[in-house]
């Protein structure tokens, strides 16, 4: 099957779609019975494009937020009859609205990924921002889900939410596997490299923040509950891993002086590759209270890692987290956040223990990609050959 993903970038800074879309399509494509390329709108000298992963065709520059491109919609005219299915990943920007007009009513289906960008919670954090959006909706992103041959959602929590943001919504909802790989074997080297390069890691215990430095990742939430909880034991160390698109690292670093906390917290910026296996196989917990967390690639990660992951009930796969025992779960507001740490930090050696290995079977049970990806492709399959849909 040859399969066209579509999104506004490449760019990994950009978090879970990018790194969704990656994983994904090593998983479908390592038999070597599917293609898998994607669209965007980046510039094609945008430097990260040389190490994607899979054939991107880059039909930008965009010079604002929406992204408007004039080569996309003739570029998805003259090839779409080259793919099977065309995967759209998000909405609100012009990608997912250049595919319905490029794409609706023709021979080849699209299917849309929302990644969480219809939880509510956008709705009442930025009414203003929501407004606009209702004048939006009815003629764009509202026809983008309402003309795809599937909405598709990667927890039942997040398609639920997805009902309250509009009452105009028409979408033909599936719930479809998602992960990510599981991990190499621990590395040693990687792990001395990574605490040689923040030597004030060196022999702590580390609670790990690892995602897009923005206000909805309850940033402030942890540093605040970390230096309540866990700053009066000198052996816990906070890190801070991830890039700041927002400029909020200044005000992050205020409210941490503020609190007496900052030299407990080390600022790594957006770390990849051994360095992130090696933050992840050097922390003691993923720490992560968001107000609004779609899927949460990175809780995945540290699942398969075996690193349990003290989160809020805002990230939508806290249930399975919680019913496996491979975490901690509460609300999202600094009380909730102190009590996981607490709780956390109170457990004895043998249950810390014992959450790290449910984590780990946590990840295997629900999210290796492998399985996702089959999920994935029976309905893509079952879309392009025109079959009624799995349940």
């Amino acid at each position: 099957m040859r399969i066209l993903h579509i999104i506004p970038s490449a760019n990994p800074a950009d978090g879970g779609p990018v790194e969704g879309i990656k994983q994904l399509g090593a998983a479908v494509t390592s038999t070597g019975e599917h293609r898998v390329e994607v669209a965007t709108i980046d510039d094609p000298k945008a430097p990260f494009l040389g190490t994607f992963p899979m054939p991107v065709h880059p039909l930008g520059p965009s010079h604002t937020w929406y992204g408007y491109a004039p080569r996309l919609v003739p570029w998805l005219r003259a090839n779409v009859s080259g793919f099977d299915v065309v995967v759209v990943n998000g909405i609100w920007r012009y990608p997912s609205f250049a595919a319905w007009r490029a794409l609706h009513g023709g021979s080849t289906p699209y299917v849309v990924f929302t990644h969480g960008m219809l939880d509510p919670w956008f709705r009442r954090e930025y009414p203003l921002k929501h407004l606009k959006k209702w004048l939006y909706w009815p003629w764009a992103d509202y026809r983008v889900l309402r003309d795809a041959a599937a909405v598709l959602f990667t927890c039942e929590e997040e398609r639920l939410l997805a009902r309250q943001s509009f009452s105009l919504y028409s979408a033909r909802e599936l719930v479809v596997g998602y992960g990510t790989s599981p991990p190499p074997a621990r590395n040693d080297l990687e792990l001395r490299s990574f605490c040689e390069q923040f030597p004030l890691l060196q022999g702590k215990r580390l609670a790990l923040f690892m995602g897009r430095i923005h206000p909805k990742k309850g940033c402030d939430l942890a540093i605040e509950a970390f230096a309540r909880v866990l700053a009066p034991d000198p052996q816990w160390h906070l890190v801070i891993a991830g890039p700041d698109q927002v400029g909020l690292r200044p005000a992050l670093s205020s409210l941490a002086a503020k609190l007496g906390v900052s030299d407990r917290i080390t600022w790594t910026g957006m770390i990849g590759g051994a360095a992130k296996r090696a933050a992840l196989g050097a922390a003691e917990v993923l720490l992560l209270p968001s107000h609004q967390e779609n899927f949460g690639i990175v809780v995945a990660e540290a699942l398969a890692c075996g690193l349990p992951v003290l989160i809020s009930d805002k990230v939508n796969i806290w249930r399975e987290v919680q019913g496996d025992g491979a975490g901690l779960v509460d609300t999202d507001d600094l009380p909730g956040t102190c009590r996981t740490l607490a709780k956390w930090a109170s457990m004895p050696a043998d249950a810390r223990a014992e959450s790290a290995e449910s984590a780990r079977l946590c990840f295997l049970r629900r999210f290796e990609i492998h399985a996702a990806a089959k999920s994935f492709m029976r309905i893509l399959t079952s879309i392009a050959e025109g079959r009624p849909l799995p349940c």
